[in-house]
């Protein structure tokens, strides 16, 4: 049976794309990561995938469902565009005939879990709800920010899963900056009682900067072993502890 494994975040810009790479190079292969919806760029511009692809290694196979040109909510750039907006059955079915092929099959959302996909405001959990109507497990990761502000967006998500029963897996952090303040250093406690779900890593700041020779050792050292890296939570948490 296949892993398919969602990852959603607690906002934009908060290292999705960065987190599905470091799990896509550790996780066991053959890989497919699919993109449902790209915003915010144009034909032939390399996108989300493109970067996952970069990073892990050519035996990943990328795939990108749908573009829209405008960095917007995907149903707003759909119907800005004048585009088809994103029906979660087919987004369903293409992850159906990925999990056929390949061992792991990784789906990057857009923004958050709750960002609007078509006009009847279906979302990212509506794909995975449609997925697992097809006969699939599937499970979320969910890449949270670091500072301040980030455990109510991360309760929020997890309540939402679980309103869902879609299950949690855990919380990566998608950016750990080279000089963590107080908010930051304490969170690392607090966000998996937020979540309910542990802790499973922490991307430092600048990641993206790596080149795929050096991206594989990083996501190794990142992620938690159920991710397939070597990060040790009690470690971290240990040597940043607050004052």
């Amino acid at each position: 049976m296949s892993t398919v494994l969602f990852v959603t975040g607690t906002g934009t810009e908060v290292g999705k794309t960065l987190t599905t790479a470091a799990v896509a190079a550790l996780s066991p292969g053959p890989v497919a990561v699919l993109k449902p919806g790209q915003t915010g760029l144009g034909p032939g511009e390399p996108g989300d995938v493109a970067e996952v692809v970069r990073l892990a290694g050519p035996l990943v196979h990328g795939v990108e469902l749908a573009r829209y040109p405008e960095p917007l909510a995907p149903e707003t750039a759909a119907r800005r565009a004048g585009l088809p907006a994103l029906d979660p059955e087919d987004v369903a079915k293409a992850v159906a005939g990925l999990a056929a092929e390949y061992r792991t099959v990784l789906v990057e959302g857009a923004g958050g879990l709750l960002v609007r996909y078509d006009e009847r405001g279906r979302t990212l959990a509506d794909q995975a709800l449609a997925c697992r109507r097809l006969g699939l497990d599937v499970e979320f990761l969910l890449v949270a920010a670091a500072g301040l502000g980030t455990l109510n967006a991360t309760a929020l998500t997890a309540e939402a899963l679980r309103h869902r029963d879609l299950p949690l897996r855990g919380v990566v952090i998608g950016s750990w900056p080279t000089t963590p303040d107080l908010a930051t250093r304490c969170n690392l406690a607090d966000l998996p009682t937020a979540a309910g779900a542990p802790l499973l890593g922490a991307l430092p700041s600048g990641a993206a900067a790596h080149t795929p020779a050096t991206f594989h050792p990083l996501a190794t050292a990142s992620l938690a072993p159920s991710l397939g890296g070597s990060w040790d939570v009690a470690a971290f948490t240990a040597a940043h502890r607050p004052d």
